[in-house]
């Protein structure tokens, strides 16, 4: 046999591998989604029979607003400000949730930054403080903020402080993590050279790898303020201070026109957190801030 056919025969006896390897993952995957779906009752026929329900609630969500008298006042039914009759309360609200947010984050931020070095592998000092470390930062994001919350508020009360705490608590967690992958990709030279010429553990992130990785670093922070400032809406539902708590009250009453004016006020605040943290993350990571 020529070595063309035998290369030939290696190829296909490889891609006829790669096919039924391929083909075994998919069934374990459609496997697993099937015990999945069953395991939840998440069955089509449940699906169908909702499904109309979800366009009938979102239809009592929509405002009742009439033309000829959009721009009326608050009395007169089928305008702007009749639909919007709260607007000074609900824009304090959304105020006060995303102060909440970026408390939590900038708390969260700090502890997961001191945090995130000893978890790192390329850094931790052995084997066990990285052990230590990388499990502390698990604890801290397995548990879920709605639930941090629920504790909170049956210790601080009811209010925004529960909301931060939760919020930050989860996040030290998260971005620890985020942190601590992105100091192990870092450029070990500097840091060699730091420790070469005599520095400290300390003195050798502060110079050799800190520099490097912060640009990552506040990137991560400005996206995670984003994911935040929409776990702070989810919150207020538990007490916990902010618009979710607002937006939980009407949701009891059905006062429908009323959940349709915050969600709407929700959407359009997120959107600009998120455009105008877009634009920095980007400037963050082509270093000019």
């Amino acid at each position: 046999m020529s070595d063309v056919a035998t290369a030939e025969a290696a190829f296909l006896a490889r891609r006829r591998t790669r096919i039924v390897s391929g083909l075994g993952s998919a069934l374990v995957v459609c496997a697993a989604l099937v015990l999945s779906a069953w395991v939840s009752e998440a069955y089509p026929s449940a699906l169908l029979a909702g499904a109309p329900r979800v366009g009938e609630y979102l239809a009592k969500l929509a405002p009742d607003l009439r033309i000829p008298v959009l721009f009326a006042g608050t009395e007169t039914q089928g305008s702007l400000a009749y639909w919007m009759y709260r607007l000074d309360i609900w824009l304090w609200l959304l105020f006060e949730t995303s102060q909440m947010a970026a408390l939590a984050t900038f708390g969260g931020a700090v502890l997961a930054l001191l945090l995130c070095f000893p978890a790192a592998r390329n850094l931790a000092p052995n084997r066990a403080v990285y052990f230590v470390f990388r499990r502390l930062l698990e604890l801290f994001r397995s548990v879920p903020d709605i639930v941090y919350a629920l504790i909170l508020v049956w210790t601080f009360g009811v209010g925004p402080l529960a909301g931060i705490l939760a919020i930050a608590l989860h996040t030290v967690g998260a971005l620890g993590k985020l942190f601590a992958e992105v100091v192990e990709n870092a450029e070990m030279g500097p840091w060699d050279a730091m420790r070469g010429a005599g520095a400290n553990w300390a003195k050798s992130v502060r110079f050799g790898i800190l520099p490097q990785v912060l640009p990552n670093f506040l990137s991560y922070v400005l996206l995670r303020f984003e994911i935040n400032v929409r776990g702070a809406t989810v919150i207020g539902f538990v007490g916990a201070g902010g618009i979710g708590q607002e937006l939980y009250s009407v949701i009891s009453f059905n006062y429908y026109q009323e959940i349709g004016a915050i969600i709407v006020l929700i959407i359009l605040t997120v959107s600009a957190i998120d455009l105008t943290s877009e634009r920095l993350r980007r400037a963050a990571m082509r270093g000019r801030i």
